[in-house]
This record gives C-alpha cells, sequence and structure tokens, in this order.
C-alpha cells in the first residue's frame, strides 16, 4: 500500500496532466491546416442589397394631417364717406345681412359761387344785409359687407370719419379647421380634391369639411419658434414644413369649438391594378423618377419611369417597368442613414 502511495499515484497523476499539456498545445497551434484557419476566418456569408417585386396593386393618396379648429376671421368695415356721424343706426352683437345700414355719414356739399348782384340805386333805401345760408349736406349710408354678427362699431353720433377708416368688423360666425403642409404632403396635393374627412377626438362623428383649399395663410401666426431656430440636422427634408396650409369649412350644425385639435383624412385620387414598387426604391416622387432594375445576374441598370399617385408606402409607374421586374428596394447612394435608430435598422436595409 504504501508503494502505492508514494509511487504509482503521482506518477499516474503526472500523466494526466502531461496529456493536458499536449492537447492544449494541439489546440493552440496544430488545430488544421493553414487553408483551413484561413477559411474559417473568412465570413460565411455575403450581404446582398434587397431587391423588390413590381407588382400590381391598388394606390389611395391620402394625406392624413393634423390641423386645429379655428373661427373664420371678421370682415372689415370701412367708412365710404368723409364726414359728421349722422345717426347710428346698428348696435354691437346684432345679426346683420349683406347691406344691412350700419350708420350714416353727413357729408358737406359745397355751394357754387352766386351771381354778381346788380348795381344799387344810390337813391334806393339801404336794406339789411341776408342771414347766412345753412351748410348744405348730403347723407351716405355705410353697410355690413358680408352676413354675420356686428362684433365691433366704433363710431359715435358727430363723430368725423375719413374715406376708408375702419370702423366696424363683423363676424360670419363660421368655422374652418386648418393643417400644416410638409415638403412631402404638398408635392401629394398638387391637384387637391374640394372636400375632406375630419375627426376630432371626443367630438362629433367623422363629418365631410366643405370649400377645401391649399396655400400660404395671408397672416403667418406670429407665435413664437418652440425650437428656438434649432435644425435637426438628422431630420427629414421632405417631412420640413413649407409654410403652407389646408383648411376647409366646418359644415352648419357641427358642434366643435375654437382651438379643438382634429385630424384631417384628404383623398386626391386612387388607381386599381397599377403597376407599384416600394417608394424606397424610387429617386423622385412627382412626374418622372429613377429606379434600379435588377437583371439575372444580379446587375443593377438604372431605369428612367413615369410616375403617378403614392399613398406614401408604394408609388405607381405608369411607364418604363413591366410586372415581375426586380428593382433595388433602396435607391443606391441612399441606403445609408447616420441614425442607427432608423427604420429598417443599421444602414437602413434591413439587416
Amino acid at each position: 500500500m504504501g508503494v502505492f502511495r508514494t509511487i504509482v499515484l503521482p506518477s499516474l497523476r503526472l500523466v494526466v496532466w502531461a496529456a493536458i499539456a499536449v492537447a492544449l498545445l494541439w489546440l493552440a497551434f496544430g488545430r488544421g491546416t493553414a487553408a483551413e484557419q484561413e477559411a474559417a476566418a473568412s465570413p460565411s456569408a455575403v450581404l446582398e442589397p434587397a431587391t423588390a417585386p413590381v407588382v400590381r396593386g391598388d394606390v389611395v393618396n391620402t394625406v392624413s394631417l393634423t390641423g386645429t379648429i379655428a373661427a373664420d376671421p371678421a370682415a372689415t368695415v370701412k367708412s365710404t364717406a368723409a364726414g359728421e356721424v349722422g345717426r347710428v343706426r346698428a348696435e354691437v352683437g346684432q345679426a346683420v345681412e349683406k347691406g344691412t345700414p350700419l350708420f350714416t355719414v353727413l357729408v358737406p356739399v359745397e355751394e357754387t359761387a352766386a351771381a354778381p348782384a346788380a348795381a344799387a340805386d344810390p337813391a334806393a333805401a339801404p336794406t339789411a344785409p341776408a342771414a347766412p345760408a345753412a351748410p348744405r349736406t348730403r347723407t351716405v349710408t355705410v353697410t355690413a359687407p358680408s352676413a354675420g354678427t356686428l362684433a365691433t362699431l366704433d363710431v359715435l353720433p358727430q363723430q368725423q370719419v375719413t374715406v376708408g377708416q375702419q370702423v366696424a368688423t363683423v363676424s360670419p360666425g363660421t368655422l374652418s379647421v386648418s393643417a400644416p403642409l410638409t415638403q412631402e404632403q404638398q408635392f401629394r396635393l398638387l391637384a387637391p380634391p374640394t372636400t375632406a374627412q375630419v375627426t376630432v377626438p371626443g367630438g362629433p362623428g367623422t363629418f365631410e369639411c366643405t370649400g377645401l383649399r391649399t396655400g400660404t395663410p395671408e397672416a403667418p401666426s406670429a407665435a413664437p419658434d418652440p425650437t428656438g431656430g434649432y435644425v435637426d440636422p438628422y431630420a427629414d427634408p421632405a417631412q420640413s414644413p413649407t409654410g403652407a396650409t389646408v383648411s376647409c369649412r366646418v359644415p352648419d350644425g357641427v358642434q366643435v369649438f375654437p382651438g379643438l385639435s382634429a385630424t384631417v383624412d384628404v383623398t386626391a385620387g386612387s388607381a386599381t391594378g397599377a403597376l407599384l414598387v416600394p417608394v424606397t426604391a424610387v429617386r423622385g416622387r412627382v412626374g418622372t423618377g429613377t429606379v434600379w432594375t435588377v437583371d439575372d445576374t444580379g446587375t443593377p441598370t438604372e431605369t428612367e419611369v413615369t410616375l403617378g399617385l403614392t399613398d406614401g408606402a408604394n408609388v405607381e409607374v405608369t411607364d418604363g417597368l413591366e410586372e415581375g421586374a426586380q428593382v433595388l428596394q433602396f435607391v443606391p447612394g441612399d441606403d445609408q442613414v447616420t441614425d442607427p435608430y432608423a427604420t429598417g435598422g443599421m444602414y437602413g436595409m434591413g439587416y
């Protein structure tokens, strides 16, 4: 027993440690050939650009906007004559129609020069001088320019007014919905309809507003810029506001209030069975654009196309492509983005 403990057991322990050391040396320096090591160091997958097929489908050009309900501006009443206010014939808060008299103006009438009197007979008795004639005036009535409620009336009897002086305002008592447009949205509404669908959170159901129009407001808002003039370098230029707005009239009988927010859905055309490609595959959005078609060998070819409607995700191609063709899903050179958290993953390629 003493020989086993002093000689055999230590010898076995040395053999085991020697085997472990040899195995470690083989793993570190002797595993595989040089060619095998090079192959193991090379990537086993090759990333290729994503492609998308040209397919047929339906497209509806509906632009959804966030807007605000506001009271329509009051019409300004100006004096149409210079003179003294005579009779005030209306009061603030009164409902008026177009042409309703508001007040009168007494306008002085210039007297024509009288013919010289004949030479008096020196022998005749002197006569008393005639009393001066009262000044003559004509009456001009200032009327309401439109129907509504008389909001202000800033004249008093015997007050002097001048031509063009602002003397009153008439509120139409109607409401409108207005929403700002970005660059992309403005291009999508080059031919807007005359109506839109409006939804007010917590209010009445979706209703149709009429008289839809686009353009720049006559009186730009003087509200301070909450961003302090800061421009986000990562912002998409297509999503930048242009200063243009979409507005339409709230129908009579719909109970909403100024200052409420609203969603405005404007549908400016639709197409059925159209050739569609993703908007990310096209350089250009209006009229004409460029896509990169891919042949059987995977070689991309720049191709000019004619564009139609878009729904923001897909765009209609009216000329330049055939159904089933393959195109690059992302425009070359536009697929890499700085923001790693952008939709689609790092580099915008979906990998």
